[in-house]
């Protein structure tokens, strides 16, 4: 549906500035992977990402978002995407978190989402673990696939495809969530195009130097079917399988990709996979 359609491009000042917002997303979700742990609140946790946000010059864009007043979204469980932080939601070992947290800083943006087990590997579930190892690795297929001058569906193509080769290893049955996808990034968090986490048999537009989006499979242990609770926000699988999501914020350019919500550019998962890593800084 983009085919015909050129994307934005960034320039290097402000890709600058996003990786400015990436980074400090990036590390407030690193701050809180290590206060995760059995008796935590959900809301204790946006409540530290807040004040970690804002005392290091950011502004919590999920709070610019209309309706919501939050600085995270915090999924527990069955739960895909959209969870509402909430003191009555005291996570519990085994508990399998997703968080999804975003930044603006001066004018741009980050977007970003970790899965975690509560209480740590030791606490998981096997099954949960190959989630989580199949959905950050399906994650980083997909960026690795953006190039300057290839389809913006090749993103989705490789993510796909990654789901389907974990599945068969795994032996698990993995359904990527179609209805809810990633999207374009920049002077406001959430811009078109989107960016569908699965193969659509088409290509989509070609994607140039400088374009900023962010990739997010949301991946189950189950069926792909949804359904969303009554306070109009939260995700939940229609089969009550457990979900996973994880996400990035990224600019492809001539020489490569920077990924601009992990601490390290993405360098470490995009030279594993023979990608080209091409930062700024």
């Amino acid at each position: 549906m983009f085919g015909r359609h050129k994307l934005r491009s960034r320039t290097d000042e402000q890709i600058l500035l996003m990786r400015e917002a990436g980074l400090l997303t990036g590390r407030t979700l690193e701050m809180l992977r290590q206060r995760i742990r059995p008796g935590v609140t959900t809301l204790e946790l946006d409540r530290l990402a807040e004040e970690f946000i804002r005392s290091h010059g950011g502004i919590p864009n999920f709070q610019l978002v209309a309706g919501y007043s939050h600085t995270l979204c915090t999924s527990v469980n069955d739960q895909v995407v959209h969870g509402i932080p909430s003191s009555s939601c005291v996570l519990r070992e085994g508990d399998l978190l997703s968080i999804d947290c975003g930044a603006e800083v001066r004018g741009w943006n980050g977007d970003s989402a970790i899965s975690v087990v509560v209480g740590g590997p030791e606490a998981a579930r096997p099954e949960d673990l190959d989630l989580i190892a199949a959905t950050e690795a399906s994650l980083y297929d997909g960026i690795a696939a953006m190039k300057v001058g290839g389809r913006l569906y090749d993103i989705g193509d490789a993510i796909e495809a990654s789901i389907d080769a974990a599945a068969e290893r795994d032996r698990h049955t993995y359904g990527i969530i179609d209805e809810y996808v990633g999207h374009g990034i920049g002077e406001k968090m959430h811009l078109d195009p989107q960016i569908p986490n699965y193969a659509t048999g088409e290509t989509g537009p070609r994607l140039v130097d400088g374009f900023t989006g962010a990739i997010e499979p949301m991946i189950t242990l189950g069926g792909t079917d949804t359904r969303v609770l009554a306070d109009d926000w939260t995700v939940v699988t229609a089969d009550g399988s457990r979900a996973c999501h994880f996400e990035h914020s990224v600019v492809v350019r001539d020489g490569g990709i920077w990924v601009l919500t992990a601490l390290d550019g993405g360098q470490a998962a995009l030279e594993a996979r023979g990608a080209p890593y091409a930062p700024l800084d």
